[in-house]
């Protein structure tokens, strides 16, 4: 069942103008726009049960633990996992520092090896390089060919050996939108005995995604992404690695029992959960998730595909304009990373903003990509299951006009 074509009408923000223009949004590889289910049910919560989880014994408390708890089972049924492998935090960053602290720090030696690849956003790649410093440890890396975007998967049976002890790689580009082979990924790296973190905040949103099918031993994600609230996101993790992983952060609500030297925590999810979380945001992803769901995630699929083909197809006959990343739609996901020959990223972002039009300018997080690319910075258009052929074609209506602006129609 196709996206409905009035879908638009549930994203209140979209149906607002830039100067007398309709807003074209395509950014939603930096953070979706909210429905309008998403937007009530934050307010329904500090309205109707705002209440501490887990420790109120009166009626609201007891409401917003259950819509807390009945959120994270939610999101597990988004992904095929268990309610006790999900833990909730601030975002895919949080997640990803989260396994690089609580596993890395327990589980990493000196002279141990953490794969990554050229493509990784920073916040899958920092970390890691924090880990290393901190544990002697060193990062071996698969490259990316430039002329596609892909990974050299070759590379990766070079850079995997018996000391590898982690890999972390992206489901899906953020910048030029490449989906990677994530289950032979982690089968090879499994291969050698090293866990697989899959960074998922550019893949969860857009795609059915289900971790027994991925193979992986961790997944991030963050809410913001896929419909939900900023400040919220996702680990999810194989139960059996998170209850050896000892907490991220101590204090209330993870433990045990507490003595004045030493404490004992509760099982996984909440032994990373300490503190009042972010109940609201919680819940309200629940929604999102559901909200998802109601539209199919291979229909989600297919209408973004159904739109890159398109724009390629029109950006194509925009002269002066070079778009990155894989030709096969199969391989690629919404982003949709370009160029304008004499013109800067920065620049095409701004006048693009004049015709009410939102993509992305800069490095995109992923300076290492752009370097493997030979460049400094990208602009990028990113669709979702709100976005239309008529976005793409003001895009390049607006690219018309830059290329006007700064002289190159002569």
């Amino acid at each position: 069942m196709p996206i409905p074509s009035d879908v638009r009408q549930d994203f209140p923000l979209l149906q607002r103008s830039v100067d007398g223009k309709p807003l074209v949004y395509l950014d939603s590889a930096a953070t979706s726009q909210k429905p309008r289910v998403v937007l009530e049910a934050l307010q329904r919560y500090y309205e109707e049960y705002n209440a501490n989880v887990h420790r109120g014994l009166y009626r609201i408390a007891e409401r917003a633990t259950l819509a807390y708890e009945e959120a994270r089972a939610k999101v597990a049924a988004f992904i095929g996992a268990a309610a006790e492998e999900v833990v909730f935090t601030r975002g895919t960053t949080e997640a990803i520092n989260l396994v690089a602290y609580a596993y890395g720090d327990a589980f990493v030696r000196p002279g141990d090896e953490i794969v990554v690849t050229e493509m990784e956003h920073h916040s899958n790649l920092v970390p890691w390089q924090l880990l290393a410093q901190r544990r002697g440890a060193r990062l071996r890396v698969v490259r990316v060919r430039p002329e596609d975007g892909t990974l050299d998967l070759e590379g990766l049976d070079q850079v995997l050996t018996d000391r590898t002890r982690l890999v972390a790689v992206a489901h899906q580009s953020n910048v030029v939108g490449t989906i990677n082979p994530v289950r032979e990924i982690a089968q090879r790296a499994h291969a050698v005995g090293a866990v697989v973190l899959v960074d998922g905040a550019q893949s969860v949103p857009h795609m059915p995604v289900r971790v027994g099918e991925l193979g992986c031993d961790f997944l991030a994600f963050s809410g913001h992404k896929m419909c939900g609230p900023t400040g919220i996101g996702v680990l999810w993790g194989r139960r059996g690695l998170l209850e050896a992983m000892p907490p991220f952060h101590g204090g209330g609500e993870m433990i045990e029992r507490v003595e004045l030297e030493r404490s004992t925590y509760k099982d996984p999810p909440h032994r990373f959960e300490a503190g009042t979380p972010n109940i609201a945001d919680a819940i309200a992803l629940g929604v999102a998730v559901e909200y998802l769901q109601s539209l199919g995630m291979e229909a989600v699929r297919e209408h973004e595909k159904a739109l890159v083909r398109y724009a390629l197809a029109q950006l194509a006959e925009v002269r002066g304009v070079r778009v990155y990343g894989p030709t096969d739609l199969e391989a690629r996901g919404g982003a949709v990373a370009f160029t304008l020959e004499g013109v800067h990223p920065h620049d095409v972002a701004q006048v693009l903003d004049s015709e009410g039009v939102c993509v992305r300018a800069g490095h995109h997080c992923a300076q290492p990509l752009h370097r493997a690319l030979g460049l400094a910075a990208t602009a990028r258009a990113s669709v979702y299951l709100y976005n239309t052929p008529e976005d793409i074609d003001a895009l390049v209506r607006g690219l018309e006009r830059v290329r006007a602006f700064f002289g190159l129609s002569r």
